[in-house]
């Protein structure tokens, strides 16, 4: 428990910009017996640490070993509540939450009349801004006030409140299993990625129906609506019905449109709803429609409306660079990608502490696909052993397994055969233990095993086999699955003809630029 107060601690400190330091310093100066207590000693030696040493901080100031953990605790709880008077933290929930504070105090004093002119102003203000649960919060107190004094508000009052409250109760259910159904299965697709069978098609769909609440769309607003749109994405994105994928992550934006107030409200919802929206894009290979989505979520990160936060920092950067690398795998544009995967690295060991792994694992897998269609193989190599040597990592699977397939693929490339047969082995083990040896995989296995006994005379003809074996399942509505993360065709294309893979794949995307 010390040791979570204390990683929390610092690392709250170190994500302290300068104007939030001098803030802080300036709200415990306003009492002056606080100018030299010991919490403030405290954040002084601390924020001048690159590393926690608890040794120094004894040394340096009059607290002891006994007083350390209290005095931790106090200096966050300070900390937090000067960033929460921070203008630049102040938002709508905040706003009503403090509305409904100041309620209460006024409530307690025996202000009800007050504390009711309070507590109807904000219930305004949170169904306009649609933060339904805590209306709900606002008319459970209403109807308290009421229930215990005779305030004669209204003469109906009792009947309005009853009604609200039904409404409100009623809207929040669906809410309730909208998100629920949502958050499922958005963990079944970070776990799995893109189902592999038809018995797992047929349970997503299964578990789908059961678990979406019937609705009538007309009735709910915004906030139902979000979560229904995103149920819908996930379902669609799991079942690779990437015209699904479009069709909701579209609305899921033009929802944004009908309600514009709530951009700034819900800014990592709308940011995301983008970052679907291009994902769809690239999957549909809707060049030209993907660059000019690509080139509005940039623009719209200027929007005055999204708030300028570490999160929305970090999230822009997710999202932006793992589409700029999106659109050059879309042109086929592979060469000159240094300056690109430099600044990415830059930016993962800046924000790697808010981004959880699996983003940075897909970041990998884009960046050595972007070095393989460049034909720089080692690089290639390099990128996916981050990724394959990651034991912490227990989500998508099909992310692990595809970055074996390419890590045999790279290392034929750039002749290290030597390696071939134990990784050969080590990835055919590993695929059937994920159980994800499906014909695609099976057939590249199978080719590269048999490579070294063929003659290079005969090498092309080899390729040539593999191509024809694999070109019926480029549509097939599982085994696709294989040529979302590899496009080994284009590979064998590259061998066959005697051209650079970057160069098939650019005419390709020429040809199918919509």
């Amino acid at each position: 428990m010390t040791n979570d107060l204390t990683d929390n601690l610092f690392s709250l400190i170190k994500s302290l910009s300068p104007s939030e330091k001098r803030q802080f310093s300036l709200y415990v100066g306003r009492i002056g017996v606080n100018s030299d207590s010991k919490f403030l000693n405290l954040f002084k030696v601390m924020s001048r640490q690159k590393k926690y040493d608890e040794k120094k901080i004894l040394e340096s100031t009059s607290i002891t070993k006994q007083q350390l953990s209290n005095i931790k605790a106090h200096l966050y709880k300070q900390l937090l509540i000067s960033l929460k008077l921070n203008p630049v933290h102040q938002s709508v929930p905040i706003t009503i939450r403090e509305q409904m504070d100041f309620s209460y105090i006024l409530y307690r004093k025996g202000l009800y009349k007050q504390s009711l002119k309070i507590l109807e102003k904000v219930k305004a203000t949170a169904l306009y801004y649609e933060e339904k649960v805590m209306a709900y919060e606002i008319l459970e107190w209403e109807k308290i006030i009421e229930s215990q004094y005779i305030t004669r508000s209204s003469h109906n009052r009792a009947e309005t409140l009853v009604k609200e409250t039904q409404q409100l109760n009623e809207l929040n259910i669906i809410y309730g299993k909208l998100s629920n159904v949502s958050l499922q299965l958005y963990n079944i697709f970070l776990k799995m990625g893109h189902a592999r069978t038809e018995e797992e098609s047929n349970s997503i769909r299964e578990f789908f129906k059961q678990n979406l609440p019937e609705l009538d769309v007309k009735k709910i607003g915004f906030r139902e609506k979000l979560w229904l749109y995103k149920a819908h994405l996930w379902y669609s994105f799991i079942t690779q019905n990437f015209l699904s994928c479009y069709r909701y992550s579209s609305k899921w934006i033009d929802l944004f449109v009908e309600y514009p107030h709530l951009i700034s409200v819900h800014p990592v919802s709308y940011l995301k709803g983008n970052h679907y929206l291009l994902e769809s894009l690239f999957y549909l290979n809707h060049t030209e429609l993907f660059e000019k989505t690509l080139k509005q979520l940039e623009d719209t990160l200027k929007n005055p409306l999204i708030p300028d936060d570490d999160n929305i920092a970090s999230l822009s950067f997710l999202y932006v660079y793992s589409n700029k690398l999106n659109l050059r795998f879309m042109k086929g544009d592979f060469s000159n990608g240094d300056p690109l995967v430099e600044k990415i690295q830059k930016k993962i060991k800046k924000y790697g502490s808010r981004i959880d792994g699996h983003h940075i694992m897909i970041f990998y897998y884009k960046i050595a696909s972007l070095y393989f269609g460049d034909g720089n193989y080692l690089r290639c190599i390099e990128f996916l052993k981050k990724i394959i040597n990651n034991k912490s990592l227990e989500l998508r699977e099909d992310l692990m397994c595809f970055s074996r397939i390419l890590n045999l693929v790279a290392h034929y490339e750039a002749g290290k055969d030597y390696h071939l047969e134990s990784l050969i082995k080590s990835t055919y083990k590993y695929l059937i233990k994920m159980n994800d040896m499906h014909e695609v995989q099976k057939e590249i296995i199978k080719f590269l095993r048999n490579l070294p006994e063929v003659s290079p005379l005969k090498i092309k003809d080899e390729f040539r086999k593999l191509h024809k074996t694999l070109k019926p399942y480029e549509n097939h509505p599982y085994e696709r699955r294989a040529f979302l993360y590899l496009d080994i065709l284009s590979w064998l294309e590259s061998n066959i003809e005697g051209r650079p893979v970057a160069e098939i794949i650019a005419e390709k995307a020429k040809l199918v630029s919509r």
